[in-house]
């Protein structure tokens, strides 16, 4: 046995997801909407022109797989840091090597933080003149939002891609060529998927392609060959790899009880409205899912006629998470009653699609004068914030207006007559404001 051979088991022991990993942009799964021909991400990867940027999405869309590629196909060098169990001295380090690279041999040098997000404040500061002056190209990857979770020194200088989770046309297409594939993939295996089987991987994967692969890889292994070496993996076996049990209805049925599900939650009927999340749930559905509309009508049906349906709904989805099924169907229950028998208002909902409307075609940012930051203006704008009226100074509230000159007088929300919502019409009809 050779090195090349021990190369070979090396590659051969790797998981599928692994293995599989795209190579090039041409074969690249997903994310049509930056990667197409055409769109800003694409040309700057063929014109090699691609500055620091953040890939933003969820687990297994191909963050990782993308800032592989894009290393690939501009013959950078390529650095991978975990911001997790990196420090300030691999960071260093990294951009030692980068400056080395650049300075010897005229090559960039990409670095790939994966989970950048847990990146502290020491660690971006330690990046951030390298960032600046272009030694290194950043690729910060996250499932959380940069915009909230990360150093904004570090997001304002990158440009931010958010990534979407995969279609399940897009997951199924990947794992019918992994089953193809004789070099990268199972395609050595006789194997036969049936085409339930493949469904199902595909639609339970959630748009996590490498959830797919490792469902895919354990079946195709797990499953005993007949007499003849052929290996058979039926929706049953795709039931125990992936650990979800395929739906009792069929998709259209499935959309049909979820409608029902939500028409029940609005229309204020808890016995329905427990059996058909029930109906779901036991028919296969994640219930992730159901608490995930439930907490979206407490806040459009409920809203502010009961704001604490929407703490109660949320804190399902937390109870959840933390006690599993069964007993966590328990605080699930209790949710559901309680947007049920609460009071409703469509007003959250109306108020908000009157602001973005206005938000869209009325982008009014005249701004009053008082209401503006004039931390660093001159003195006629630091006289202007001297003219805005301090709530606390006047018991918490006085007359003052908010809106720009040209929408002074639009009213967006108005309460009802309904639950909590009534103090609030009342109160509002205190301080003078319109219904």
């Amino acid at each position: 046995m050779d090195l090349f051979d021990f190369n070979d088991n090396e590659e051969k022991a790797k998981p599928l997801a692994e293995r599989m990993r795209a190579s090039t942009v041409k074969d690249f799964v997903g994310q049509r909407h930056i990667v197409a021909e055409g769109t800003l991400l694409r040309r700057a990867i063929a014109l090699d022109r691609l500055g620091s940027c953040i890939f933003w999405g969820p687990p297994g869309c191909g963050k990782t797989t993308l800032a592989n590629v894009i290393a690939a196909q501009t013959n950078a060098e390529f650095i991978k840091l975990n911001a997790v169990s990196s420090g300030v001295a691999d960071v260093k380090k990294a951009v030692d090597t980068a400056r080395d690279n650049l300075k010897l041999y005229n090559k960039r040098t990409y670095l790939l933080l994966d989970e950048c997000h847990r990146f502290n404040k020491t660690q971006s500061d330690s990046l951030l003149p390298a960032i600046e002056k272009g030694t290194i190209l950043f690729i910060g990857s996250t499932t959380e939002n940069p915009y909230a979770s990360m150093t904004p020194a570090i997001v304002s200088r990158c440009r931010v891609f958010e990534f979407l989770p995969l279609t399940t046309a897009d997951v199924k297409g990947a794992l019918v060529r992994a089953l193809a594939d004789k070099r990268k993939g199972l395609g050595n295996y006789q194997t036969e998927v049936d085409e339930a089987a493949l469904d199902h991987i595909a639609a339970t994967a959630s748009g996590d392609l490498r959830t797919a692969y490792n469902a895919l890889e354990l079946a195709v292994l797990t499953t005993p060959p007949d007499a003849e070496g052929r290996i058979h993996v039926t929706l049953a076996d795709a039931e125990q790899s992936i650990q979800r049990k395929a739906l009792s209805y069929n998709e259209d049925l499935y959309y049909d009880i979820i409608s029902a599900f939500c028409k029940s939650l609005r229309g204020s009927d808890s016995d329905a409205a427990l059996y058909y999340a029930m109906r779901l749930i036991e028919g296969g559905c994640d219930p992730v899912l159901v608490i995930r509309r439930l907490i979206a009508h407490s806040a459009e049906d409920v809203g502010m006629a009961d704001p604490n349906a929407l703490v109660v709904a949320t804190s399902a989805l937390t109870a959840f998470q933390n006690m599993g099924y069964p007993e966590g169907l328990i605080p699930l229950a209790e949710a559901i009653i309680y947007v049920c028998e609460a009071e409703k208002s469509y007003s959250v909902k109306n108020a908000l699609l009157a602001a973005r409307r206005d938000a869209v075609a009325n982008k009014d940012d005249d701004i009053p004068k008082y209401l503006r930051d004039n931390s660093f203006g001159s003195k006629e704008m630091k006289a202007d914030s001297g003219k805005y009226l301090f709530p606390h100074d006047f018991g918490g509230w006085v007359k003052q207006q908010y809106l720009p000159d040209g929408l002074k007088d639009r009213v967006y929300y108005s309460p009802t007559e309904y639950g909590y919502e009534k103090q609030v019409k009342s109160t509002r009809k205190r301080k003078g404001k319109p219904d």
